[in-house]
């Protein structure tokens, strides 16, 4: 007999042999008397950048969230819940690991998980050492699969891409023009002619994990479902436009022009992107804000398909479903864009878990309609689960089991929720009314939700709240891991353009500078030149045959190599990041040889 069926078989009669004379606590745990005749499932909806703009949590008013509302509505929707970090890679390997990126070193998109967790069990691994059967579709962690923590994945694992076939429109950018190169190629948005299939994308994720679904399974299983929508670009089909007609589209309630006016130094620079200014110079702004509407409704309604492919099948009345986001998204407040940010507007996320009566650690489920605002973090997801199965924990999680809210939304609860930004030292952290964000520097933001949801009033600076700061320094992290550098071999690599009959154009250098490294695979030694906004070739020095030479450089600049003779061989353009910038080894051209 299956080892883990006859453990929940053996639950299922001691809980039926229990004695009749409960106490209330004992009683409040078991209000239903049966175990599930077998493990429950999980369901494990991620959404990609999605911030509190859903029905259920009134981040704006003109948001059309039907289905993740109905969700909520059957379950427990936590209202102060708060991500690991404000960016996908920490966030998502803390979330998928249980360990705190102030543990890790894993601080921001650029670094590898891999590299940095090695030998880290993932949630999917670990519920597959533990007898259930892990598959996943789309975008779970940050633009790979990790093929060693699934049983099955669609795409193929191997491929370590998560993203079928997606509809994109052939000539980009479409509406938003391209600042410069510091700019991300995707921030872009427009209406698709296409139905949702021909669309592909989340469709087809939603499509394969609804498959899944409606079969009976051999063993129990975890599921993961990775919608990436609203992630950009915010292509998607035109009914979903329609939806948000553009010229009744309201700005974000948490935009107020001068709201950084009372902010530290490191607040200040936190705040203002060329994103938000350049999409106000092409007068965009209500036409994103349109794009990040429509892409919430598709993601929505492809939520909605799946949670409908459940009800509908074989494993409804087992199966825990848990939905969430990586982190919240900025369209303007603070002057900002994207993320990256403490602010309760890139902190807070969506948080919504249904249990099934009859699971393990909450034989009672959880009861429809709850909402909870304590402050949560979803690095608790990983307990969560395990203790809601009934499988042992991980000694590797960071961050305490929701458990205790799930039997009662109103009990007790002495953590706060932590999210981490980019770097050692910086942070925010949110209890059950107030906020409170600490730089580098010590520099620090205070904030009272109640009377100020949208942290328009800095309260840092006011002796007043004096002891509230005091209470938040004392709950503050005191352990950093060092940030983690990425390797050479795990930065993006930029093009290689042989030079044939033209020259290498003039560098135009615009956004903050970073580190690329050239690495030289010819046998000779090369010589590394950058080309002026003048088009005037200026040398850095050799590149040694086979030795990475790391150089200083920004968005736009233009890198030339030539032979130590003087022939100019290629030619490198610089992007928006770090990169590695390989010289092939045909970069030097043979000589001919004669028949």
């Amino acid at each position: 007999m299956n080892y883990l069926r006859f453990c929940f078989q053996l639950a299922a009669f001691l809980v039926l042999t229990l004695p009749a004379t409960l106490s209330k606590a004992d009683d409040r745990k078991s209000r239903v008397t049966t175990a599930p005749a077998s493990p429950p499932n999980v369901l494990f909806i991620a959404v990609d950048d999605l911030n509190d703009w859903i029905g259920c949590l009134q981040g704006h008013p003109q948001t059309l969230t039907p289905n993740i509302d109905r969700l909520a509505a059957t379950g427990t929707l936590f209202t102060n819940a708060h991500c690991p970090a404000p960016a996908c890679n920490p966030s998502r390997s803390a979330i998928m690991t249980g360990i705190a990126p102030n543990k890790s070193g894993l601080y921001d998109n650029r670094q590898k998980m891999r590299e940095i967790l090695p030998t880290a069990d993932l949630l999917p691994k670990h519920f597959s050492r533990h007898g259930y059967h892990s598959l996943g579709s789309g975008k779970i962690l940050h633009y790979f699969i990790d093929a060693q923590s699934w049983d099955d994945y669609y795409p193929a694992k191997e491929s370590e891409n998560p993203f079928p076939r997606t509809l994109y429109p052939k000539q980009r950018p479409v509406n938003l023009s391209r600042g410069g190169p510091w700019q991300y190629v995707e921030t872009d948005w427009a209406a698709l002619d296409a139905t949702d299939e021909e669309y592909g994308g989340d469709w087809l994720v939603s499509q394969w994990v609804s498959e899944q679904l409606a079969r009976e399974q051999k063993n129990p299983f975890f599921l993961a479902c990775g919608i990436y929508r609203p992630h950009e670009p915010w292509f998607v089909p035109r009914t979903y436009f329609d939806k948000f007609p553009l010229d009744q589209i309201q700005l974000p309630p948490g935009y107020r022009a001068d709201d950084l006016d009372d902010l530290p130094t490191a607040g200040r620079r936190r705040g203002p992107n060329r994103y938000f200014e350049h999409i106000q110079a092409e007068d965009q702004w209500k036409q994103a804000i349109q794009g990040y509407l429509a892409s919430i409704a598709f993601a929505d309604a492809m939520v909605g398909r799946v949670i409908t492919a459940l009800e509908s099948g074989p494993n409804a009345d087992n199966t825990i479903v848990v939905l969430w986001s990586d982190h919240g998204w900025h369209l303007g407040e603070k002057q900002h864009w994207q993320k990256f940010t403490g602010w309760r507007v890139c902190t807070r996320v969506p948080l919504i878990i249904r249990a099934p009566k009859g699971c393990p650690g909450l034989v009672a489920g959880t009861v429809a309609g709850t909402t909870c605002d304590q402050p949560v973090n979803l690095l608790s997801l990983f307990p969560t689960l395990t203790h809601l199965t009934g499988i042992p924990g991980s000694s590797q999680a960071d961050a305490p089991s929701l458990l205790p809210l799930l039997e009662d939304s109103q009990t007790d609860w002495p953590h706060v929720s932590t999210t981490y930004l980019n770097r050692p030292e910086e942070y925010s952290i949110s209890d059950h009314d107030w906020r409170y964000i600490h730089y580098k520097d010590n520099s620090e933001e205070l904030y009272q939700i109640s009377s100020d949801p949208h942290e328009w009033n800095n309260l840092a600076t006011n002796p007043q709240h004096l002891l509230r700061l005091q209470y938040f320094r004392s709950r503050s992290p005191k352990i950093f891991h060092e940030y983690v550098p990425i390797s050479i071999n795990a930065m993006p690599k930029l093009q290689w353009i042989p030079i044939t009959n033209s020259m290498a154009p003039p560098s135009k250098p615009d956004g903050q500078p970073f580190d690329c490294y050239f690495v030289n695979h010819c046998s000779d030694d090369l010589e590394l030149f950058w080309i002026s906004p003048t088009g005037k070739p200026r040398s850095y020095g050799i590149l040694t045959a086979k030795t990475p030479k790391r150089q200083n450089t920004r968005p736009g600049a233009v890198w030339m190599v030539a032979d130590t003779e003087g022939q100019e061989l290629g030619f490198f353009t610089v992007g928006d990041r770090s990169a590695q910038a390989i010289i092939p080894t045909t970069a030097i051209p043979q000589p001919v040889q004669k028949k």
